[in-house]
């Protein structure tokens, strides 16, 4: 049930975000489609516009070719011939001077002249010259006076949808009319005497177009790229903070838990604790009175001595419960940190020696005095110092250094031991965890308890190369 709360906790935290990130990223590809879209219908008003522009262009071109071609040619050859025959060389080339001369810059790639009976009388290539029929639906519109134009375009499939064909040309058909106001027929009408036929090559002004919408979709793509890597950097932090913050909620969640357990075990033991005592007091000095008395009768007896000594340490263990569960409110006064530790290492002396324990000092020197309760200090640091005797077991070695910051001082306990387990090291806070064969697990505690009512805080990690690491930090 423990562990299905925190991940309820954190799937309430992260699905809210997830959906935001989800409209964040679904808008944002609707942006650049609409974009894309919006630039592809500009693009095609564009081509649109190009298209209208170059028949509008092709009709002026034609209107002024027809003018000059009957005020250059049509005129003149039939004032000294009386008719009209291409045939002849002399004809056809002042008709050819003509019309090139009219078209010169205009970038016009083909120019057929069709007779009223639908043969081609005049083109840029003599091949097509004599050719019946070629006309077709827009010859016989041209001549009905309607002028018509159509796009051609050349391309593969890719091409061609992309419109981006590699050749386009406009063809345009327009009737060849008399301009003489006695040419026109009675109804008034203007004679048609044939049919004119330009085709210009707008190849350059569709890849210019192209070129257009290609800078509209890049630059739209690439300003929707920055924002889709701006959002997805502001989404990426986002749920590292979310993430963050719900991790901190769940061990700040998991922390209160612990406490108000910890409260209630706390006020449990107090109470048992100090109920138990009162009637342990009285059996020890019931068991003092009896050795004397039995001292008379039986000396040899151990009876007595046993039941003390058990009471002793029945005494500490409810000492310790009592100093855990009810922790004690420091009286701080000026405290100098080396001679705490030298007070521990002089009431231990017997006992380093005993198992030839090798006790190597560094401290700093000039470190500033803390306002502290030394009598707290030496309970913690003789903590330590025991749980280390019993890591190094014979032959080890301890080291003690201290050294201060600006407003900090360090002290470090450092054996080289076997260390502790992963295992061990996440349960090592836990009341009444222990790895010795003896002990009520309660010694880390009371000294986190201790460091923390001085306002410090204590980190127990693996030492380099093997060993446990135990550090202190508490404020000046």
């Amino acid at each position: 049930m423990k562990k299905a709360q925190p991940t309820g906790s954190t799937t309430q935290v992260v699905r809210p975000f997830v959906l935001v990130k989800a409209f964040t990223f679904s808008s944002l590809i609707v942006m650049l489609t609409a974009t894309i879209v919006i630039a592809a219908l500009n693009a095609h008003w564009v081509r649109n516009i190009l298209l209208e522009k170059n028949k509008d262009y092709n009709s002026l071109l034609v209107e002024n070719l027809n003018h000059q071609i009957f005020l250059r040619f049509v005129a003149p050859v039939v004032y000294r011939h009386g008719k009209i025959k291409l045939r002849e060389k002399s004809q056809h080339k002042l008709l050819d001077r003509v019309i090139k001369s009219t078209l010169h810059s205009f970038h016009v790639e083909m120019v057929n002249i069709y007779t009223t009976d639908n043969i081609i009388g005049y083109s840029f290539e003599e091949g097509q010259i004599g050719k019946e029929n070629a006309g077709g639906v827009h010859y016989e519109k041209a001549m009905k006076n309607q002028a018509t134009s159509k796009l051609i375009q050349k391309g593969n499939f890719l091409e061609l949808m992309l419109w981006f064909p590699q050749e386009t040309k406009i063809i345009t058909f327009a009737p060849l009319i008399q301009e003489a106001a006695f040419s026109r027929s009675r109804s008034g009408e203007r004679m048609v005497i044939g049919v004119i036929e330009v085709i210009r090559d707008i190849s350059d002004d569709y890849k210019e177009v192209f070129k257009l919408q290609g800078l509209i979709v890049a630059s739209c793509s690439i300003i929707m790229g920055i924002l889709f890597f701006i959002l997805r950097f502001v989404v990426k932090h986002g749920e590292k903070i979310i993430g963050k913050r719900a991790e901190e909620r769940l061990r700040l969640e998991e922390k209160l838990r612990r406490a108000e357990h910890l409260s209630a075990i706390g006020g449990m033991t107090a109470g048992i604790s100090h109920e138990i005592r009162n009637p342990l007091g009285i059996i020890k000095s019931s068991a003092q009175l009896l050795k004397k008395k039995l001292a008379k009768l039986d000396p040899d007896s151990k009876i007595p001595d046993i039941i003390v000594e058990e009471s002793t340490r029945l005494n500490h263990i409810i000492t310790d419960f009592l100093d855990f569960a009810k922790p004690k409110v420091p009286d701080l006064r000026p405290c100098a940190i080396d001679e705490v530790i030298e007070k521990n290492l002089i009431f231990l002396t017997s006992q380093i020696e005993e198992s030839r324990i090798q006790i190597k000092t560094d401290y700093q020197k000039n470190i500033p005095k803390l306002m502290a309760d030394t009598a707290m200090l030496y309970q913690s640091f003789l903590n330590i110092l025991l749980n280390s005797f019993h890591a190094v077991k014979e032959n080890g070695t301890i080291t003690i250094s201290t050294w201060s910051e600006t407003d900090r001082v360090h002290i470090c306990f450092t054996d080289n031991g076997e260390g502790i387990s992963e295992e061990a090291l996440k349960k090592i806070w836990t009341p009444f965890f222990t790895t010795k064969d003896t002990g009520t697990g309660l010694g880390l505690g009371i000294v986190k308890n201790i460091i923390e009512a001085h306002k410090g805080s204590i980190h127990i990690s693996d030492a380099d190369p093997v060993g446990t690491k135990v550090e202190i930090t508490l404020p000046i």
